[in-house]
This record gives C-alpha cells, structure tokens and sequence, in this order.
C-alpha cells in the first residue's frame, strides 16, 4: 500500500520529529523514504541552514535504519512543489507537521497543511508534536466513528506505525447515549455497548488481528472530542490517531468539529489522517 513516503522538512523541530516518525513508519512499510524541503522566497538564510541540518540528521538515521532515502530541495510555493514532488515521484502517503499558528486558526483556513489535505492525491498525516522528545510511542489511541471510509487504509496504516515502534494500539469509540421515549436516556452496561458496536469498527480490529497488532477496545459514551482527551490523559496514551473530519465549515460553524478540538487540546501527539487509497 504505501511503498514510497514523503516528509515535508522545514526549518521547525516539529518538522524534524515527525520526519522521524515517518521514516521509522517507512522501515516497517519496506518503503522508500524521501524528504522535501521547500525554500521559500525571501527565507531567512539561517532558517534554510537548520532546514538542510535536519535533513542531513534524517538522511544519517536512514541509512542506519537501511532504509532506501532520498533527499529533494527546491524553491517555490511549498503547496504547489510538494504536489509537483507527488506525482512526479509517485508518492503514496505524505507525512507533515503542524505549525504553533495552526492551531490559532479555526477550521485550519489557510494554513499549509490543510491546503496538502485538500489538493494531494495521495494519503496526508498531518502530525501534531505535544512531546519532541518522545519518537516511540508505545500506547496509541485509535477513536473512531461508528461509519468510517477507507476502513483497510485506516488500519493499515495504524497496524504499520504500531509495528514501527512495537506499541499497543486501543481503538477507542464514543458511542451517544441511548435515549427511549418518555423514558429519558438509558444507561447502558460494557457488554451491552459491546453488543452494539458497529460493522465498520468490527471490521477494522479484524484487519488489525490480520496484521498480528496486539489491540484493545474501549467503549465510552460522552461528548467526542471532550472524551477522547481525557481517555488520552488518563490512560497515558503516547499518540492519537484520528481521520481527517469531513465535515463542510457550515456544519463545523454549526456542531463543531471533534478533530480540532483535539488537535488544540490532547495531551500527546496526534495524528490526523487523510486516506486516499480505496479498500
């Protein structure tokens, strides 16, 4: 599924830890790894020398790793290039990091990697940095909705970066309360939510089961996002993967929107995910 990967590298330490994930994500796909970095006009001369450090610094670890690497440097519009790098190099998936201004803007309006997520035809990560310090995650959170698109991308890909890193991955999902007419909402016990998860999430622990991933599953009802950070927090999770939300800016102005409210707010880093290839 993903035998070529591409990080986008800039001149950030967020840039260069998710560099890390992704190239660790390569070594467990057998992909080639290549890395991008973008100059921008007018870039200041110390933020492209740092940019190159770090590619020289991923470049090294690649080759310990004996991981197929090469590197890409070109100047431009970095939305325009990355896509040009794409197609032309027939890249599967796209790894990059948020910025600290990301997170100030709702609804990701205008930032880059919102911009990657809409136009690449390929798979995006966009990764959210919480802990620089902490390349291996061991505990990963997986939330997921009752219907989910790309169901064997979507576990793929969480099977892969367990592997990676040799970690435990706990799908998590948080059902709405039952509610009867007259009766108020309903309070269901563990093995009665059980019973009531859906195909989709049945389907996606069984592709996990495929792939060896040691798993959990948790079921706790409560308000998305909200929930799924104090799972995170409590539970000690290492990193969050979550799917991209799909909802239009009108319905996000309107019931908000789960997937932001956890890139502001978790406690680990997180993972959001674009997938594009079909099942």
């Amino acid at each position: 599924m993903y035998k070529r990967i591409l990080v986008a590298v800039n001149e950030h330490i967020n840039s260069e830890v998710t560099g890390r994930c992704a190239l660790h994500f390569s070594k467990s796909c057998r992909a080639k790894f290549y890395m991008c970095f973008i100059a921008e006009k007018g870039a200041p001369e110390e933020s492209l020398d740092r940019a190159q450090e770090a590619m020289m610094r991923l470049f090294v670890e690649a080759e310990k790793l004996e991981v197929p690497v090469e590197s890409l440097t070109r100047t431009g519009e970095a939305v325009r290039e990355i896509d040009a790098v794409v197609r032309h190099e027939g890249i599967d998936i796209v790894f990059a990091a948020t910025r600290r201004e990301d997170l100030e803007r709702r609804f990701y309006s205008g930032t880059v990697v919102r911009r990657l997520t809409l136009k690449l035809p390929c798979s995006v990560a966009i990764m959210r940095v919480v802990h620089s310090g902490r390349v291996h995650p061991r505990k990963i959170l997986v939330p997921l909705k009752a219907t989910i698109d790309h169901i064997a991308e979507r576990a793929r890909f969480a099977g892969f970066m367990a592997k990676a890193f040799g970690s435990k991955v706990f799908v998590f999902h948080t059902p709405q309360p039952v509610e009867k007419f007259w009766r108020g909402e309903v309070h269901l016990t563990p093995a009665e939510w059980e019973e009531r998860i859906s195909p989709d999430i049945s389907r996606f622990m069984n592709t996990l089961k495929q792939q060896d991933i040691e798993q959990e599953g948790r079921l706790l009802p409560g308000r998305t996002a909200r929930t799924i950070t104090i799972e995170a927090f409590a539970k000690r999770h290492d990193l969050i993967i979550m799917g991209a939300s799909e909802r239009s800016l009108w319905a996000s102005l309107l019931q908000g929107n789960p997937v932001e409210e956890v890139l502001k707010e978790a406690p680990c880093d997180l993972i959001i995910l674009k997938p594009r290839h079909e099942d």
